[in-house]
């Protein structure tokens, strides 16, 4: 029983890890969107009604569903991006892809203990061959065309409404029900810091199940060829290619 307990609080570590590393220092996005009130609370209800919030009109957006093809180690990993329920989230993924971003790129988190974790990428600081694998996890894109680092709004939509929640957790939104969609093993979310707001290009995959993310972290696509690479990839590997192969007429911008 005691070893249990101990695995489990080494696991909310690497939680907290995962938060304090996704995007290093970044602040609050500058997006629209709602601004939750800083008060906890223990209790939880499903307003339908509040689970809506406004969408930021700013960003790309995907409308509807697309692959993405990574290849590492010479082997590909695809990725369905759901821009139906994510498409801020899933839009920005592939717009980033499109342009070029995740070429070349490191996978500078890998976490398979006490039990199957994450793989974390997409610090574009990574693209220097000489930055240290182990000072990553602090770097976001830098939209040319603003010459400042791209924000997404954290963006989660609860199972059985029409739109998401942006800029809230569901423990801050009294969101009860479950994600539409949730950390199942082979998910793909964004990284991101403290603040709600400060998912950028660093991204995860889930090598296992991972309930208590839900609701936290904004999936956007799930692997659906290709786990087997993603289990045996290392600290260090490269992402040689990212490629849009389907619905990139979805992409917005």
């Amino acid at each position: 029983m005691q070893i249990k307990i101990q695995r489990w609080l080494t696991l909310v570590l690497v939680v907290v890890a995962l938060v304090v590393g996704g995007c290093g220092s970044q602040q609050t996005a500058s997006v629209n969107s709602t601004n939750p009130s800083s008060a906890e609370t223990t209790s939880k209800s499903t307003p339908v009604a509040q689970a809506s919030s406004p969408q930021p009109s700013n960003l790309p957006k995907l409308q509807g569903k697309a692959t993405v093809v990574l290849k590492v180690k010479g082997s590909p990993i695809k990725i369905e991006v759901d821009g139906t329920n994510a498409p801020i989230t899933a839009g920005n993924f592939v717009d980033l892809v499109q342009r070029g971003v995740y070429n070349g790129l490191v996978f500078h988190r890998v976490v398979r203990e006490p039990q199957p974790f994450v793989v974390q990428g997409g610090d574009p600081q990574g693209k220097d061959p000489n930055y240290p694998v182990e000072r990553l996890g602090t770097g976001g894109f830098i939209d040319p065309n603003t010459s400042q680092e791209r924000y997404v709004p954290l963006e989660i939509k609860p199972k059985g409404t029409q739109t998401p929640i942006y800029s809230q957790t569901f423990d801050k939104a009294r969101i009860s029900v479950p994600p539409e969609l949730r950390h199942t093993r082979g998910a793909v979310a964004m990284a991101r810091s403290t603040p709600p707001d400060s998912a950028s290009s660093q991204f995860y995959i889930a090598l296992s199940e991972l309930p208590f993310l839900d609701g936290s972290y904004a999936v956007f696509g799930y692997v659906t060829e290709g786990m087997d690479v993603v289990d045996k990839i290392q600290q260090g590997d490269r992402i040689e290619s990212a490629e849009v192969t389907q619905g990139l007429d979805k992409l917005k911008k």
